[in-house]
């Protein structure tokens, strides 16, 4: 399965729908969801497709459930442009995937738990268990409090999927940067996994 591209005429569309959304245009997210729902359920069916134990969940409850979360958050969610919205909403199915591991994993309090080599991971096309989801939503949190632009590549490229020509596009950075940046992540993340 290929990592997905962010078209930039949509993300340009989208920026502009944000921008009205902002300005108090409510019709402007009545267009903005039909726009950006086939990426976003894209993005949920690669992340299923590589996360074991998540048979019960389809892309489109995950999908579901992040419009949820948007719209029923305490605060409104002020949405800047194409890149804040795929970023927070790669950032709320991780956490939402990682809330299911949590809750499936409460019986076992840890027994059991082992740690990950982060590389494995990223080239398995499935993680194995909720206790690797939580080891690395754990690492990807500690690498946060470093890097928050490593932590938003490593959210874009292994949990959504995204290619390194999209992540640099949603992020605005040069590829180069992207490539580079995703290889100090790994090597950060791999000391931090292996035993």
């Amino acid at each position: 399965m290929s990592a997905h591209e962010v078209d930039p005429a949509v993300a340009r569309a989208m920026d502009d729908l944000l921008a009205r959304a902002r300005d108090g245009d409510p019709s402007a997210l009545d267009e903005l969801l039909p726009l950006v729902y086939a990426d976003l359920r894209g993005m949920a069916a690669r992340i299923m497709g590589r996360w074991r134990g998540q048979d019960t969940l389809q892309p489109t409850a995950l999908v579901h459930d992040v419009f949820l979360r948007l719209v029923e958050a305490k605060e409104p969610v002020r949405l800047d442009d194409a890149a804040h919205f795929f970023g927070l909403t790669s950032r709320i199915m991780r956490q939402l995937l990682v809330d299911r591991a949590r809750r499936s994993g409460t019986d076992k309090r840890g027994v059991g738990w082992t740690r990950v080599d982060f590389e494995e991971a990223l080239n398995c096309p499935e993680l194995s268990s909720s206790e690797t989801t939580l080891t690395v939503d754990a690492a990807l949190d500690a690498l946060a409090e470093v890097d928050t632009r490593l932590a938003a590549i490593v959210e874009l490229r292994f949990f959504a999927g995204l290619s390194v020509p999209a992540v640099a596009s949603i992020l605005q950075l040069d590829k180069r940067t992207v490539y580079r940046d995703w290889a100090l992540a790994k090597i950060w993340l791999r000391e931090r996994l292996e035993p």
